[in-house]
């Protein structure tokens, strides 16, 4: 993976999940400023659909893709919708997570563990999975993996922590 060219610019396209709102949107904007497409994706429709239509109504290259991606098949299926708009991926940024519950470990349910752990585990697994092979092949290409600093402290805030 080339890494040396200028990945951030003009032509250049990026994917980020978790768009909708917050720093994923944030992320969004700034790339749109920088003239590059930008693949929005997230899982809540209305509000993706919403952040997409302002930031095309800036003149931005927006494409919003509602993916869940603690699935493999629709993070694959991002992977195909940006390059078919757009014909390369030139950033990921695996950005989309949940909070879930918080309170002692030992008393979360196993359902909300395995939600919490299949979105904002998983859903980073599947997008290097899916957007690798394709990135090793642009001439530059970078990949950020937002975690929280809630990451740092082992048992805070639940499963959460740590995801």
């Amino acid at each position: 993976m080339a890494g040396s060219a200028d990945v951030i610019g003009p032509g250049r396209v990026a994917v980020v999940t978790g768009a909708a709102s917050g720093v994923g949107l944030g992320l969004c904007e700034r790339f749109a400023a920088e003239a590059m497409s930008v693949v929005m994706a997230d899982v809540e429709e209305p509000a993706l659909s919403e952040a997409a239509a302002k930031l095309a109504a800036e003149g931005a290259r927006v494409l919003a893709v509602r993916t869940d991606v603690s699935s493999a098949e629709q993070v694959d299926a991002l992977r195909d919708e940006a390059l078919r708009a757009f014909g390369a991926v030139h950033v990921l940024c695996n950005n989309a997570g949940v909070g879930g519950p918080h309170g002692p470990l030992w008393q979360v349910p196993p359902g909300d563990w395995e939600w919490v752990l299949r979105v904002n585990l998983g859903g980073v697994i599947n997008g290097i999975r899916a957007f690798v092979p394709l990135l090793m092949e642009q001439d530059a290409a970078h990949i950020v993996n937002t975690a929280s600093v809630f990451g740092v402290f082992a048992g805070a805030l639940g499963p959460y922590g740590i995801s």
